[in-house]
């Protein structure tokens, strides 16, 4: 599951507010913002999904804890 950082890092990556965001995967304002506040893990996993997929929708792709460290990038367009 995505976290908390991750969402917020997303959102900055691509210049997406909570209210855009959260219009875009078709939750208020508010869940969005108590996602980020006090973390995914105390959100329900369906909203969390929700959330994720409007995130790789706009061009977020997230990478998963791998010892590394969990993170967001671009995806790069096909064909470049």
């Amino acid at each position: 599951m995505i976290d908390a950082s991750q969402v917020k890092a997303a959102r900055a990556l691509i210049g997406m507010t909570q209210e855009e965001l959260a219009k875009a995967a078709g939750l208020s304002g508010q869940t969005v913002k108590r996602m980020e506040s006090v973390g995914t893990e105390r959100s329900s996993a369906g909203n969390v999904l929700l959330v994720q997929k409007a995130l790789e929708a706009a061009g977020v792709q997230f990478i998963p804890e791998n010892g590394g460290g969990a993170g967001v990038r671009l995806i790069k367009p096909k064909g470049t």
